[in-house]
């Protein structure tokens, strides 16, 4: 059948989510009028999702270089990192906020489906998941479903196909109510010898489509992705991809066995946009490589599940579960004859041509025709450089309670049970964290995720973090914060940070205050990994992060993954207290503020005016310390101080080990009498402190390793059987039974989703 195409105009390019001057453009690179197929792959090439238009002059500011990268920021699927032994780290996150607005559970399912697949299609065998998740109130019927089909959809896709959840994060913030945040992070391990790159070359390469067969969902998902949620968003459930796992483990193990054969030239996943990005990308990565390149394919052999699909279609759907091959010329079949053992579809369906053009044919005349690099950024998409403007938050400071008016007790609870500060045990047990058996730790018991290198005697430590919160008050210092709390958490566990993978959200970057948030928290970021010396391997932006729901943006939030190597997993640190009689530790010494806690918010209903106290020197030296004090085998347990403050964290020390939950006694000095600052002293949330225990004979050497280095350390107190209690200047202020704050920090999320009266709403 011959499908007759719209009159491609203006106006139709215009509703592609093209302007004037970019249609302009694409008829000048013609030379004349583009085809409706043309129009169409231009038009989610050059969407925000694909392109960066609106990002890329920015992020190229970001530290790109270091010595154990073995790929080129942004030029591969996923970053690759040596870490010795003749083995490197691939690991990338992404987002998929608009699809899982739509479509909880699908939307975050093919999340974490194309997360892995851009591991593996690096050579790479994925070892562990991370996520990032943001909702809107628990009180919000809708949020709950969302939250619900969410943690399913990445439950069931990661367990089906194999792979363990060993961390991530999760908070809620009345700004996500319309625009949930959906972050999925794959980690994959692979041999030197074993990696691929995303590049087509070799003229006369054929070019092969594996995996699942084409069909219309998830057409224009890009451009979806490019664009303000509405209400009119509802309609958008075809631009939703559906995931199939076990399809996509049988794929993760033909690939890996085509790779093995030394035949396969090049690979790339198709995740954005199809058949279009990767055919222009890989094609305009072999021209950048070697000045020639391009791919001529022909739809007529593209293995399609519904009648009669135009070219339009084939080209731009986002059907799950399929990857281009670019195959040794002469060795296809053997590829294909791998592939067909795994039951999976291996098609020839086209070549590379060596012209440096994106060919397609289809029922035997050529729909398109177009300069593959045009396509793709450094060649004609645009890039662009909008305008920003500072707009400080609208918050006021806090009027704290004057002394004796408040229940300290009381308060201390109700924020132990808060939805962002309470276990999360509800999510992370609908996770497989053991799968595989490299898993090293559960949940809570270390500051990041620790996976067992087998046949070595490391691990990879792994985290994502972000408090958007502080961001939003302060972008360059939040920026900031974000990459050293990772680094911190990696650093508790006696790790070395080593590099890190980005997923920047925010919204339209057409708002002036919007970019000032992006370009601020960039710069934060990119002075955070300069000091840490963790350069930035690749990663996403996820703009238009808004809704007419709410009628304003989510929270500036640029999440962080990284990665740090233990090169002796006998120096890992656990985070809980794990002996009666250590003393207790603390490291650091900030200025003390409530600016940005969650305290504030629950207590006094405004986040405050800037975002906590941080040093980014200061975190510098900790962090080396840390990896020391790991390595000399005198800690029992080191977290840091972060969410919730002081109070929270001494109490995650006690308690996060339901198995063996322990108390502490903990007497702290004040230097004034008032409760203002007393709640500064609990509930600050300044940055750069970590909790320490250890052996008391083992103090006062630590706090002199600390003091060389400029850090200030004391003991505060003692870890002891059951119970706890926090004097101040040696009068109590607090006391708890060890079951009393068991039941606020592990019943208080359920509690507030109303699980049991769940509705699809």
């Amino acid at each position: 059948m011959t499908h007759k195409e719209p009159e491609v105009t203006l106006k139709l390019a215009r509703e592609h989510g093209l302007n004037e001057e970019e249609y302009g453009t694409i008829l000048d690179i013609l030379g004349r009028t583009p085809s409706f197929t043309e129009l169409g792959i231009f038009s989610v090439m050059w969407s925000e999702h694909c392109s960066y238009k609106n990002s890329i002059a920015v992020l190229k500011t970001l530290p790109r270089e270091g010595d154990t990268l073995l790929a080129t920021a942004g030029e591969e699927n996923a970053g690759l990192v040596d870490i010795g032994n003749n083995l490197a780290v691939a690991f990338k996150i992404e987002s998929h906020n608009h699809p899982s607005a739509v479509e909880p559970y699908q939307g975050a399912a093919t999340g974490v489906g194309g997360i892995h697949r851009d591991i593996f299609t690096m050579g790479a065998r994925p070892v562990a998941a991370l996520n990032s998740l943001r909702f809107g109130s628990p009180k919000d019927p809708r949020v709950r479903y969302l939250v619900d089909g969410v943690v399913r959809g990445i439950g069931d896709y990661g367990n089906s196909f194999g792979v363990p959840t060993v961390g991530g994060e999760i908070y809620f913030e009345d700004c996500y109510t319309g625009n949930p945040l959906v972050n999925a992070m794959s980690v994959g391990l692979v041999e030197h010898h074993n990696t691929v790159s995303a590049t087509a070359e070799g003229k006369g390469n054929p070019v092969l489509i594996v995996g699942s067969s084409t069909g219309k969902d998830g057409i224009h998902g890009a451009t979806f992705a490019s664009e303000d949620l509405s209400e009119a968003s509802e309609d958008k459930r075809p631009s939703v991809q559906v995931g199939d796992p076990f399809a996509e483990k049988l794929l993760l193990e033909a690939t890996l066995e085509a790779i093995a054969t030394g035949h396969v030239v090049g690979l790339q996943d198709m995740g954005a946009a199809g058949l279009t990005s990767s055919t222009s990308e890989m094609s305009s990565r072999g021209i950048s490589k070697n000045g020639s390149g391009g791919i001529e394919i022909d739809l007529d052999f593209v293995p399609i599940r519904e009648k009669d699909m135009s070219a339009y279609e084939i080209m731009l759907s986002e059907s799950q579960e399929r990857m281009l091959v670019v195959a040794a010329k002469g060795y296809e079949q053997e590829i294909i004859d791998v592939y067909r053992k795994w039951d999976i579809h291996a098609v020839v369906i086209g070549q590379v041509t060596g012209d440096n053009l994106l060919r397609v044919k289809h029922h035997g005349t050529t729909v398109a025709e177009i300069p593959a690099e045009s396509l793709v950024l450094g060649g004609g998409a645009p890039v662009y450089i909008r305008e920003a403007v500072e707009k400080k938050p609208d918050t006021l400071p806090a009027d704290l309670v004057p002394d004796g008016s408040l229940d300290l007790h009381s308060v201390s609870l109700r924020l132990l049970s808060r939805p962002n500060i309470a276990s999360k045990q509800w999510v992370y047990q609908q996770y497989d964290s053991m799968v595989q058996t490299n898993t090293v730790t559960g949940a809570g018991l270390t500051d990041a995720a620790v996976i067992r290198i087998k046949e070595t005697k490391k691990a990879l430590a792994m985290k994502t973090d972000c408090n958007a919160r502080y961001v939003f008050l302060n972008p360059k210092k939040g920026g900031m914060i974000a990459v050293a709390e990772c680094a911190r958490n990696i650093a508790c566990c006696g790790a070395r940070p080593l590099a890190i993978t980005n997923c920047l959200n925010f919204g339209n970057p057409y708002k002036p205050d919007v970019y000032f948030q992006f370009k601020a928290s960039v710069e934060g970021m990119g002075e955070a990994c300069k000091a840490f010396n963790t350069p930035v391997t690749g990663g996403n932006v996820s703009f238009y992060n808004e809704s007419s729901l709410t009628g304003t943006a989510v929270y500036p939030t640029p999440v962080i993954g990284m990665i740090g190597l233990l090169d002796n997993i006998d120096h890992l640190t656990g985070s809980t207290f794990r002996k009666p009689g250590d003393a207790i530790l603390m490291l650091g010494d900030p200025a003390l503020t409530l600016d940005g806690s969650e305290y504030l918010v629950m207590e006094y209903g405004t986040p405050g005016c800037d975002a906590p106290a941080f040093d980014l020197q200061h975190e510098v030296k900790l962090q080396n310390l840390l990896v020391t004090l790991a390595q000399s085998g005198m800690l029992s347990s080191a977290h840091d101080i972060s969410d919730g403050g002081l109070f929270t964290a001494l109490v995650e020390k006690s308690i996060m080990d339901r198995s063996y939950p322990l108390g502490f006694a903990v007497d702290l000095e004040s230097s004034e009498k008032s409760i203002s600052f007393i709640q500064e002293l609990l509930f600050s949330e300044a940055q750069g402190r970590v909790l320490l225990s250890l052996k008391p004979e083992s103090a006062v050497r630590v706090i002199d390793m600390a003091t060389q280095q400029g850090i200030p350390a004391k003991v505060i107190g003692q870890v002891r059987e059951k119970d706890a209690s926090i004097e101040i200047d040696g009068k109590e202020a607090l006391s708890f039974s060890t079951d009393e704050l068991l039941q606020a920090y592990y019943q208080s999320l359920e509690k507030a989703l109303h699980l049991d009266e769940l509705e699809i709403v």
